[in-house]
């Protein structure tokens, strides 16, 4: 038996073979769980039990080829950070950074396939990441940071979206603005069921800080909200 068939499935190089530009991205991304650790990168430099705990369903052994086919790939590095930490963490290289808007063409794509939330279903704040940065960016008015709290957690966004990370886990040290919503406006603003002007209107988000950085003062006014633009 030659070695090739005697390695574990998950960890064979495949190609597709095919002088095509879609074909050799997918060499790169098409395997299961790549691009969802991309999704994970994006956000900065990761441990890999970090990794883990924000990608429930994945198995150790395929997490940890799909890292090692990404450097093979050049769409990630391992580095050491300095003391006192000392701990090995994962970086998406220049190449791999430029995954994001594939991520939000993706999100976008998917957005419908939300509508209903299974009960299997796990989630991190942090996914609504990519589909709010495609809604918002537009609207920002300079560079500055979007703090977003739901129920399931906090993250934020810096826009435009070309900083690098484009978003983080958890609060912002100094946010531009923040917004607090509930999962479900989440998922309409991702799905275009509604906008954020809209939503603020409603009362579905309350906006703190600098509303017009998203050009949601008038609707903050509208709604009532008493804090006034800093």
């Amino acid at each position: 038996m030659s070695r090739l068939r005697r390695m574990p499935r998950e960890t064979r190089r495949r190609s597709y073979d095919q002088y095509c530009a879609a074909a050799r991205a997918l060499d790169a991304v098409g395997d299961r769980w790549t691009l969802l650790v991309v999704r994970e990168l994006l956000a900065g430099p990761r441990r890999y039990t970090d990794l883990h705990a924000d990608l429930p369903g994945v198995s150790t052994d395929v997490l940890a080829s799909r890292l090692k086919d990404m450097e093979v790939t050049g769409l990630a590095e391992r580095h050491r950070l300095p003391p006192p930490s000392a701990a090995h963490v994962y970086e998406l290289t220049a190449r791999g950074r430029a995954l994001l808007p594939v991520l939000e063409a993706l999100a976008a794509w998917g957005a419908p396939e939300l509508a209903e939330r299974r009960a299997t279903d796990a989630v991190r704040a942090h996914w609504f990441a990519i589909p709010l940065l495609r809604v918002l960016g537009p609207a920002a008015a300079g560079s500055g940071t979007v703090e977003v709290r739901i129920g399931e957690g906090v993250f934020h966004l810096r826009l435009p979206d070309d900083a690098s990370p484009a978003y983080g886990d958890g609060p912002a040290e100094s946010p531009t603005v923040v917004l607090t919503l509930d999962t479900e406006t989440c998922t309409a603003l991702a799905g275009g069921g509604t906008t954020p002007e809209k939503a603020v209107r409603d009362g579905r988000i309350a906006v703190e800080g600098d509303a017009g950085f998203l050009g949601l003062a008038d609707a903050r006014r509208a709604a009532g909200q008493d804090a006034g633009d800093v």
